[in-house]
């Protein structure tokens, strides 16, 4: 049984991610100890709602400096939502804030006139060339679960793991070696999302 540590610093969907990673037959240990989550092989970094109070739990804390021992350590991240927003390196919602910046860009708002939040199904356009273990086994044109009103921009054309189209085309999946992350809600997009899960779960850790 996989085991994956899945942070719970009060931002949450902590619930559904975890039946979502029980149900594939993970052992799932919800988790507020640093310590803990720097000795785990997988760490879960779920998340919802604003970027600069998130921001803040991880550091206060002390879960940044445990996600940052388990990366030093040779884990693997999945970063989900806000999640995946968290990791870039900066985001512009309400004044600029400092993230994680584990991954090249920046979250920023869409462009005016694009109705916001984006919410609901859309089409994921993978990176054919090289999508990696994240999106293995989707087709081109999968649809997904979005809830969001901010997006990554100036990502890495290495890091982009796949698309998606709302008012012009924005980072929906990326990856920069051990590091994953969804735009996206894998726990709310059915088949797909579970095959994401999957995916990062049977990856070796």
């Amino acid at each position: 049984m996989t085991r994956v540590a899945l942070l719970d610093y009060g931002v949450g969907n902590v619930g559904s991610v975890r039946r979502a990673l029980e149900r594939l037959g993970a052992e799932v240990v919800q988790t507020s100890d640093p310590g803990l989550v720097a000795s785990s092989a997988r760490v879960v970094l779920p998340g919802v709602g604003a970027f600069a109070p998130a921001r803040q739990r991880l550091a206060e804390s002390g879960l940044e400096e445990g996600l940052r021992a388990a990366l030093d350590g040779g884990a693997r991240l999945l970063g989900l939502c806000l999640g995946f927003q968290l990791l870039f390196e900066a985001s512009e919602e309400f004044g600029t804030t400092p993230g994680l910046g584990l991954l090249k860009g920046r979250i920023a708002p869409f462009p005016p006139g694009v109705r916001i939040p984006h919410a609901g199904w859309n089409r994921l356009e993978t990176q054919r060339a090289a999508p990696g273990p994240l999106l293995d086994r989707l087709p081109d044109g999968t649809y997904v679960y979005f809830v969001h009103s901010f997006r990554p921009e100036g990502v890495d054309s290495a890091d982009v793991a796949a698309w998606c189209d709302h008012g012009g085309r924005f980072v929906a999946a990326a990856r920069r070696g051990r590091v994953w992350g969804c735009q996206f809600h894998p726990e709310k997009s059915s088949s797909a999302g579970r095959r994401i899960l999957a995916n990062f779960l049977s990856e070796a850790a």
